[in-house]
């Protein structure tokens, strides 16, 4: 990502987000959102997506009225604090904890009250994951134990994450409760590392008005990491993906904020929960080496991922490799529900040799961004988190199986890149003193 064109993705977005002091956006997403958990209501054919869109509806509509009373508000007088940047994010943690901590609170407490139907397969496959950590040393089944199984749970059999994921189904291996719904340790990891990032962003004493300042821009990269009906239905029916992707967004923060060794910590967390945060850590790791950090990155990058692995290959590694490695290529015992019509899957179902094909072009996209981080290695995190982006976008429209909901990490992503630049250029990010000498500039001013 070259610099002209990490300021020109810049100065589009602030363009945006400038109209109506933000308000015109805001009042695009909830609307939109209401629209979607509406459609979702009524017509999905999962029932934890349809319980989710009936609460949700609500919260969005909620949302969208208070933002058209803002803009009124603003319209009498522009200055009026009703408008401003806080009353914003007010609104915005309303809408986020209407559309998905309150449908999530429901749905927990309505399964564990007896109703199968309030989780999706993702729960039921960490919680029994952190039942055989604790009881075997392992979340994985061998191929034999999953064969073993009648047809219809093979699927269920298998854990398709990292280790670490299993640690969210250890609290429904001690106590069968709503609290121990898998959900609402996502949920709590999420809000964790959310927080640290906007923490570690946030300065005192920046003025909050909402004409595109960085604190603008702040909120509206939670709102796309939160309120986006993809982030907020996932965390309220799966979930997993939720605190990968808020540990990913901390850790693009921290080395934004002149913290590359834990940078690496915060990635290396999410690689041991999941394999989409490892190209994240990959190009992490290049920009840490633009930084003569490199080492330090990849010390946490990929050395908690492999700690997270080594008592699991000690225990099983055969059943390791069944589930992380051949089921998620298409040869266990049963196929991936992971099917959305994106253009890889479209090519590997509909020519012949597709599959093939469709693999031969995911590795020229990935072979082409290789090519570009070698060349052009990302200098700043919001270049980082750009390149991040388009190239998981790229990922998921080619890989053969994925998932819709997995588009939530390159929307989420190219929205955070805005908010690291603006700070970065707002002078708030510490400047090595190496750099700062090499360039002139007296540190003890």
């Amino acid at each position: 990502m070259t610099v002209a064109a990490e300021q020109g993705s810049r100065s589009r977005w602030r363009t945006l987000d400038r109209s109506g002091g933000g308000l015109h956006l805001d009042l695009l997403l909830h609307t939109g959102s209401a629209v979607f958990a509406a459609v979702t209501a009524g017509t999905s054919t999962l029932p934890p997506h349809r319980a989710w869109g009936a609460v949700a509806v609500v919260a969005y509509l909620c949302a969208t009225l208070a933002v058209a009373g803002q803009l009124l508000a603003r319209h009498h007088r522009p200055t009026t604090p009703l408008a401003g940047t806080a009353a914003r994010w007010a609104v915005t943690t309303a809408a986020w904890v209407g559309a998905a901590l309150l449908p999530l609170v429901l749905q927990s407490v309505e399964r564990a009250a007896g109703d199968p139907d309030r989780a999706q397969e993702e729960v039921l496959v960490i919680e029994d994951s952190g039942i055989r950590l604790a009881e075997n040393g392992t979340p994985y089944l061998s191929r034999d134990a999953i064969a073993s199984l009648p047809a219809d749970e093979r699927l269920l059999g298998y854990t398709p994450y990292q280790p670490g994921m299993a640690l969210f189904g250890l609290p429904r291996a001690a106590v069968d409760t709503w609290w121990t719904d898998a959900r609402v340790w996502f949920a709590l990891a999420t809000v964790a590392a959310l927080a640290l990032a906007v923490r570690a962003l946030w300065r005192p004493g920046r003025p909050t008005d909402p004409t595109g300042h960085p604190a603008s821009l702040l909120l509206r990269a939670v709102q796309m990491a939160t309120v986006l009906p993809i982030c907020a239905l996932t965390l309220a029916t799966g979930g997993d993906d939720l605190p990968v992707l808020a540990l990913c967004l901390l850790a693009l923060t921290l080395a934004g904020t002149g913290r590359p060794g834990a940078a690496g910590v915060a990635v290396g967390v999410a690689g041991a929960l999941k394999l989409l945060a490892w190209p994240i850590a990959l190009v992490l790791i290049f920009w840490g080496a633009t930084r003569r950090a490199g080492l330090r990155v990849a010390a946490g990058a990929l050395g908690l991922p492999a700690l997270a692995l080594l008592p699991v290959l000690l225990v099983d590694r055969a059943a390791l490799a069944e589930n992380v490695l051949r089921f998620p290529l298409g040869h266990g015992l049963v196929t991936s529900p992971a099917q959305s019509p994106f253009p890889g899957y479209l090519i590997a179902t509909a020519l012949p040799a597709g599959r093939a094909v469709a693999a031969a072009l995911l590795l020229a996209a990935g072979l082409a961004i290789a090519v570009h981080l070698v060349r052009h290695p990302p200098r700043t995190a919001a270049a980082t988190a750009l390149i991040c982006g388009y190239g998981l976008l790229a990922a998921i429209a080619l890989m053969p199986s994925t998932r819709f909901g997995y588009l939530l990490y390159p929307l989420a992503l190219l929205a955070w890149a805005p908010a690291l630049t603006t700070y970065r250029s707002a002078g708030s990010f510490p400047q090595p003193a190496r750099t700062a000498r090499r360039q002139g500039v007296d540190l003890r001013t």
